[in-house]
Order: C-alpha cells, then structure tokens, then sequence
C-alpha cells in the first residue's frame, strides 16, 4: 500500500467519523441541562432565611440548643452543629437547620422530632425542649419548616 492509499483511507475514515459522530454530538447538545428531580418525588426544601432569623434562630437560642459543652454550639454533634451562643453565625446556623427538613414528610424532620418528648411523637435524643407539639416554640419551627416545602 502506497502513501496516496493510505491517505485515501485516513481521510475515508476521518470524513466516516465525523458524519456518524455528528449526529451524536448534537443529539448531546440538544439534550436538557435542567437537573433531573429530586429522588423524594419532587418536593425540596427552600425555607426564607428571614423567617429562620426572626422566628427560629431565637428559639434555638433560648431553649439552650446552640450553647457549649455538650450541646450542638460546643463543636461537631453527629451531623447537627450551631454556631455558638458567644459567636453567632446565622447564615451557617440556617444551612445547619435546613439540612435537618425532609421535604417529603416534614413532620419526621429531625429538627422537629428531636427535640420533641417522646411522649409527644419525639425520637431518642438526650435534651428535650419541647414537652408537646402545642408548645408556641415548636409551633414556631414547624411553621417554617412546612412554609419551606415546596413540591
């Protein structure tokens, strides 16, 4: 085989790969970038960051949630940490809170049952802060969480 054979051949090749690449190449760009659904059937969480500031952060703060020793202010706490009473940091104290919503049962988020007694529907957790689901405290939280859910 000679040089202008195989440089027939090459070409051949090149021109056979771009014609069937094409298609796939803008089959790709033609495709959605939008992200697909969330696994949880559609629902997220968007919880306002001014109702956290007015209505939660204040609750957190009184009912002792956010202080030091042992508690979520005094360092890494499982997978629930504030910012400490001495040295508040609201916008990390409201990332920390939303990751504790599920949107798709926003009655079972942690951020609601945790500090629940069990006797009210609570989970094993070793403070409670909230003897009912009456309490206008927990009223309050509950109340952002389910303004956040959005389907």
């Amino acid at each position: 085989m000679n040089r202008f054979t195989k440089s027939v051949r090459s070409t051949r090749h090149c021109a056979l790969a771009i014609l069937l690449g094409s298609p796939l190449v803008a089959l790709g760009c033609a495709s959605p970038t939008a992200p697909p659904a969330p696994p949880s059937g559609g629902k997220t969480f968007n919880g306002s960051y001014s109702d956290f500031v007015a209505q939660v952060e204040p609750v957190i703060q009184r009912r002792g949630c956010d202080t030091g020793g042992d508690c979520h202010g005094g360092g890494p706490r499982g997978a629930f940490e504030l910012s400490p009473s001495g040295s508040k940091n609201t916008r990390f104290d409201f990332d920390q809170v939303s990751l504790q919503v599920n949107p798709v049962t926003p009655d079972s988020s942690r951020i609601l049952t945790k500090p629940l007694a069990l006797a009210a529907g609570g989970v094993p957790h070793s403070f409670k802060p909230f003897a009912s689901t009456a309490d206008t405290d927990f009223v309050a939280i509950r109340t952002w969480v389910l303004a956040g859910v959005t389907p």
